[in-house]
């Protein structure tokens, strides 16, 4: 391997262990050698085999180099070029992988309509076919149906796949009703700190579900029971709810979940559960009464709805680069509060009647945006559950208030390191302080300037790090967005398709 090389795939592994937030040690630890070897890697100065890196990969959860192709992939942003024209909002990533999930209820043919072609659903259907499932993609490749087998073979499941993805937890609902023992890896996904999965464990053992983690493994016994009084969440969390969803609906009997979250992604569980024949009621409320069927065999046809985030992403996008951009298919239910706060901002913006989406219930909008003076809004901007402003939207506030004039406080209480990764901004001309590791201070207007970095490993300041580029004038890389790639499906082609300029390369 040439020399060049071994630096260039150092700088890599330096990167993307700093914005793990990792020391030379903790990564020698992680990987059983010593700091001055990874030291002597990070300088380019010592022989590394593929191995080594897939190992130093894993570690990081970041794709330094994988086979198969050239490298991870890169973006190559010319910004300071004005969007214009119209683009559609993709179907909900977070709806999807819920769905995928609830597939494993089912003994029938399950069609999703419109399904996130993203890195997080590829990862799911990774994991299902492994274990027996038959997917495919059909109708010129818009539609994916699934045919579960007669049973699940869980010891061959990819480890790996399953690893990559925090998703992997929504396969405890289905499970326990199909089997009396078994084991998943632990999930993985954004690096966005601590996340406990005892929330999950609290409403899944009221069904019999028992869990003891050794090694990486969850090791999962069930002694089947039916919940005897309402389930009360003590996180009203979104995965945690459809947890509960999904174990409720094999539950041959009412159980009730209280504190439950009325999410986009819940809701659109929820319309699904009720296309193979499980009654609930109190979708859009925090109390769900789930009427469950010991079995369900159906074959079912259902379109998940748009996605709110995406749409936040691209009103994001036309505010921070100064157009006029048209936004299809906007999930306006799940966008109120963001709307009603960028009005206070100034927003100058046009929205359609509403009209339904392909799941017959969610109420969409065409939300037309234009360039706008915007002023920081007089209250911290910080998230809540639903119907408040959504925890995956709070970012893009990052990069909104930077164009506005004032200082706009944003207060992220949900994650542990998200906030820190915000100030990632500060290296394309932002003016963030990290107050700390929960708020930041966001100073406007921004003169952006023009950077090369490597991608924060948590998917939304990963976009919101690529919107400000698309707004620097001049040349800005940004590099190894996997993480990106979760999320969104050709991100950078349909940003292109309205008048950005972004190149996708790899370099190894």
């Amino acid at each position: 391997m040439a020399d060049d090389y071994l630096v260039r795939i150092g700088k890599l592994i330096r990167d993307a262990r700093q914005h793990r937030g990792w020391t030379q040690t903790q990564l020698a630890e992680a990987l059983g050698t010593s700091q001055s070897a990874v030291n002597r890697i990070e300088r380019g100065n010592q022989n590394i085999s593929l191995e080594m890196i897939a190992r130093i990969g894993e570690a990081l959860d970041s794709e330094i180099v994988s086979l198969g192709y050239s490298g991870p992939m890169h973006l190559r942003v010319v910004g300071g070029r004005r969007l214009s024209g119209s683009i559609d909002v993709k179907t909900s990533k977070n709806a999807c992988v819920a769905l995928l999930c609830g597939s494993l209820l089912n003994k029938g043919r399950t069609v999703l309509r419109r399904v996130a072609r993203i890195e997080e659903v590829y990862r799911l259907l990774e994991v299902l076919n492994s274990i027996g499932v038959r997917t495919r993609w059909i109708n010129d490749g818009t539609d994916l149906e699934i045919v579960p087998p007669a049973s699940l073979d869980l010891d061959a499941m990819d480890a790996d796949a399953a690893r990559r993805t925090r998703s992997i937890i929504m396969f405890l609902g289905p499970l326990l009703h199909r089997m009396d023992h078994f084991r998943l890896p632990y999930a993985g996904g954004c690096d966005l700190g601590t996340r406990t999965i005892e929330p999950h464990m609290i409403a899944l053992r009221r069904f019999g579900l028992d869990i003891t983690a050794t090694e990486g493994i969850y090791h999962a016994v069930v002694e089947r029971t039916a919940p005897d009084r309402p389930i009360v969440l003590t996180e009203r969390g979104d995965t945690v709810t459809e947890n509960a969803l999904l174990a409720a609906a094999r539950n041959d009997g009412v159980t009730v979940i209280r504190n439950a979250s009325s999410n986009y992604m819940v809701q659109d569980l929820c319309f699904f559960l009720e296309a193979l024949g499980v009654r609930v009621d109190g979708i859009g409320t925090t109390t769900l009464t789930v009427h469950g069927m010991a079995d369900i065999d159906v074959d079912v046809d259902y379109s998940p709805s748009e996605d709110p985030v995406e749409a936040m992403s691209l009103l994001a996008a036309a505010v921070v680069t100064e157009s006029e951009l048209t936004i299809r298919r906007v999930p306006v239910e799940f966008l109120e509060i963001e709307l009603a706060v960028l009005e206070e901002m100034g927003l100058d913006h046009d929205r359609t009647a509403e009209y339904a989406a392909d799941n017959g219930r969610t109420r969409l909008i065409d939300l037309t945006v234009r360039p706008s003076k915007l002023e920081a809004p007089i209250d911290k901007i910080h998230p809540m559950p639903f119907p408040g402003l959504n925890i995956d939207n709070v970012p893009f506030f990052a990069a909104i208030a930077a164009v506005a004039q004032g200082k706009t406080l944003i207060h992220d209480w949900v994650y542990d390191n998200r906030a820190i990764y915000l100030t990632d901004l500060n290296r394309l001309g932002g003016r963030l302080q990290l107050l700390d590791p929960h708020r930041v201070l966001v100073e406007g207007p921004t003169r952006w300037r023009a950077a090369e970095m490597m991608c924060p490993p948590a998917l939304r300041p990963a976009v919101v790090v690529l919107l400000a580029m698309m707004a620097a004038e001049g040349t800005s890389v940004l590099r190894n967005v996997y993480v990106i790639n979760r999320g969104y499906e050709d991100l950078a082609e349909r940003l292109n398709s309205v008048g950005a300029q972004i190149e996708i390369f790899r370099d190894i």
